[in-house]
């Protein structure tokens, strides 16, 4: 069984002027997002066995909270520029060449990408994951080259508004 966990980044500021968008920091308020959904993960165990990211400030903060959040290592989460370009096509190709070794994959990105890739899998189709949401989903499958032609399942979509 292979578990793909598909997060938006957390909210991030727009307030510097001539700032790129690749640079934009976490506010504060998209860090207690966050932590709301890190809380959730904990209280459940859940767990990765790899996370990948985009390389933009914004998503790589947020995939070193959770990591910290859920005792992955930071210094091994891997940086992966095709996130942040949004070709939905090369970040599946990462995704169905991920090692078979590893059960469990956490993909921080953007929107609209973020969401396009969830709604491949997940059933009724996400309108769209905000900040700091997350989408997971169970595939029956031992090989991740195959998780799109085999049954899966939601466990869950998740957004920081659905918590206390």
């Amino acid at each position: 069984m292979k578990t793909l966990y598909f997060f938006r980044h957390a909210k991030s500021s727009w307030e510097e002027a001539g700032q790129s968008d690749f640079d934009r920091p976490l506010l504060e308020t998209g860090i207690k997002r966050t932590k709301k959904v890190i809380h959730y993960l904990e209280k459940r165990g859940i767990t990765a066995d790899l996370i990948i990211s985009s390389p933009a400030v914004r998503a790589l903060e947020t995939a070193k909270l959770v990591a910290a959040g859920i005792g992955y290592p930071a210094d091994k989460i891997v940086i992966e520029k095709k996130i942040y370009d949004g070709y939905y096509t090369k970040i599946l190709e990462i995704i169905y060449g991920t090692p078979n070794e590893i059960g469990s994959l956490m993909i921080f990105g953007h929107n609209p990408t973020i969401t396009l890739l969830a709604n491949q899998f997940v059933r009724p189709e996400i309108e769209m994951i905000p900040t700091s949401g997350v989408a997971c989903i169970t595939f029956m499958t031992s090989k991740w080259e195959e998780i799109s032609g085999t049954d899966h399942e939601t466990e869950f979509v998740l957004y920081p508004k659905m918590l206390k």
